[in-house]
């Protein structure tokens, strides 16, 4: 599986696949890049990286903020509205796209992983942070199966998005999935700058 060859960022190597029992990562000492391009970040790589931010966030918020410092071809845009007009934005923004590396938090985790069940062929890679998977919306693929390497971040102490139903949603609709959980709430305020994004991110 993608997850077992990636390199290990902040955490051990107790990452979670399908259908085995919770464990939790712990971060390291590793820091990430403080601003500007990230070191190692190539911008000429065919991948097309995307941000998808959560519910009642924005692109500007922290995570989006963070990747267009140091991704600056990465897309990033609003979505607002419902999730019918937002899926509908990002269909239109990927039209042309493929090779994707989706990343989505909370509720743009649950866009990012409707778009993938869509759109498979196209895509490379998905990282999902606190994703709602646990929305009605995301019923009518449960009984879907998809490949592409997935790996997904929760906090255990996320009071927003519940762990364990999340993890046995993506266990039976993701067959390549890294589920990694850490210390941490649901917006991963002390891990998401820890992880290593050169690698999530690159080809």
């Amino acid at each position: 599986m993608f997850a077992e060859n990636l390199p290990m960022h902040s955490a051990t190597r107790d990452s979670l696949f399908n259908d085995r029992p919770l464990q939790k990562v712990h971060l390291n000492s590793m820091n990430p890049p403080q601003g500007g391009k990230a070191k190692g970040y190539n911008s000429n790589m065919m991948t097309n990286r995307v941000f998808i931010h959560g519910l009642e966030s924005s692109s500007r918020g922290n995570k989006g903020t963070y990747f267009r410092e140091r991704y600056p071809d990465m897309i990033i845009e609003d979505y607002p509205g419902s999730l019918d007009s937002r899926m509908e934005k990002l269909r239109g923004i990927l039209s042309d796209k493929k090779d994707l590396v989706l990343v989505g938090s909370s509720y743009g985790g649950l866009m990012a992983a409707m778009y993938v069940c869509d759109n498979e062929d196209r895509i490379k890679r998905l990282i999902l942070l606190a994703p709602a998977l646990n929305l009605e919306e995301f019923k009518p693929y449960l009984n879907r199966r998809i490949e592409v390497p997935i790996i997904l971040y929760h906090g255990s102490l996320d009071d927003v998005v519940p762990l364990k139903p999340v993890h046995g949603i993506a266990s039976k609709v993701f067959t390549n999935l890294s589920h990694r959980v850490v210390n941490d709430d649901h917006p991963l305020s002390k891990t998401f700058d820890s992880l290593n994004w050169i690698n999530l991110l690159g080809d």
